[in-house]
């Protein structure tokens, strides 16, 4: 079992350059707009909380898949849930997928009657975004193609 007792390894057991810096980066650069300092821990938190109400949203979704399936079946899964993610803006909707959920999928699952043959995968938000918040607002940095890709010609 993953730490903190997750279904599964959702991230590294152990972070590296460049994914920590660029995990810390968009952590701070949220907490910047949110005007949360660093070591301000009871507004970090309270941020985070944020995540299990699934960020004011009116709906919110919990993701299983069969615990038959092996682990690549959960790039299959990424695409299905792209595909709602598409599916909704081409509806005027957003979404946000959530991992916070899965530290919490055995409590997830004694409440929504999930059957023991069924994995838990993750949460994700739906709604429209309300704009007017200021966390809305952040844009990520993207790695260029060409740092992660290895073009060969013939």
């Amino acid at each position: 079992m993953a730490a903190l007792d997750e279904p599964y390894d959702y991230y590294p057991q152990e972070w590296i350059s460049p994914y920590i810096d660029r995990r810390r980066k968009v952590g701070w650069d949220l907490y910047s707009l949110l005007g949360i300092e660093k070591g301000d821990k009871a507004r970090m938190h309270a941020q985070h909380g944020r995540n299990y109400r699934f960020f004011g949203a009116p709906v919110g979704l919990m993701f299983t898949i069969d615990r038959h399936m092996g682990r690549g079946s959960l790039i299959d899964y990424g695409m299905f849930l792209q595909n709602i993610m598409i599916a909704a803006r081409g509806r005027g909707l957003d979404t946000c997928p959530q991992a916070a959920f899965n530290a919490f999928h055995q409590v997830i699952a004694e409440q929504l009657d999930i059957p023991d043959q069924q994995m838990f995968v993750c949460g994700m938000s739906l709604g429209y975004a309300d704009t007017s918040r200021v966390e809305n607002s952040l844009v990520t940095n993207r790695v260029a193609v060409e740092e992660f890709t290895t073009f060969h010609q013939r």
